[in-house]
């Protein structure tokens, strides 16, 4: 399946919503949640059912190689097994201080380290440390609120799995190889990710998103994804 442009974010768009989530997020909590889910799934490619089940303690936000850590627990299955991956977040500066700061904020709260790093922000006695857990119909509904800026006619046409789209075109376009990508999104092979988002990189329509703040990160001394162990998984 060769994903068409109309359904990815493009750099234009992503550059829109993330202006106008860190403009509301300074007066609204609840924008702050939508930034963080928009980030996850638009800049760490991100299932909806993986960042529902996000740990505080899946998230290693410092040192030189900070990442996402999705457990076995945290994702599909394929072929009656469980699997894990490793996301890295040293790709975009911008991304990483976004989630920094929402980490900062949990733990404020009281997040213990296996609460949940994306939740509600409703207190309450059954939920102390801010909220309830999300499930994917309400990030589904947060990435949609997020989105609403591009206009009423791509908030319907972009879910929040098209996010996980533009993870990997972006990726791809700011010189990640295919290796690189396919183990960050856990795709099954690296054929898979090339024939999915190869023909997007050179098309003038996806660009280096990873650059606009993330420069820092681009010239780093490499640590390649394919030294760590991931596991396979599909789409």
């Amino acid at each position: 399946m060769r994903i068409h442009t109309s359904k990815i974010l493009l750099c234009e768009e992503i550059q829109t919503v993330l202006a106008d989530l860190h403009k509301r997020s300074q007066r609204s909590i609840n924008a702050w949640v939508n930034l963080t889910v928009f980030r996850l799934a638009c800049c760490c490619g991100l299932r909806a059912s993986e960042i529902c089940g996000l740990r505080m303690d899946d998230l290693v936000l410092e040192g030189s190689r900070p990442l996402i850590q999705i457990r076995k627990d945290n994702t599909k299955q394929h072929g009656g097994q469980y699997l894990s991956r490793e996301v890295p977040l040293w790709w975009d500066a911008g991304t990483l201080a976004d989630l920094r700061d929402w980490g900062t904020l949990r733990l404020e709260q009281g997040a213990g380290s296996s609460d949940p790093f994306v939740c509600s922000q409703s207190r309450g006695k059954v939920y102390p440390t801010a909220g309830k857990p999300l499930n994917r119909i309400l990030a589904g509904r947060r990435w949609k609120t997020a989105i609403g800026v591009l206009g009423a006619a791509r908030q319907r046409q972009l879910s929040i799995h098209k996010g996980r789209h533009s993870f990997c075109s972006h990726a791809m376009a700011a010189g990640r190889s295919v290796l690189e990508v396919q183990r960050a999104a856990g795709h099954s092979d690296a054929g898979m990710t090339l024939n999915t988002y190869g023909h997007l990189v050179d098309s003038g329509n996806v660009r280096d998103i990873f650059g606009t703040r993330g420069g820092e990160f681009r010239d780093a001394d490499s640590i390649c994804l394919a030294e760590h162990s991931v596991d396979r998984a599909d789409d």
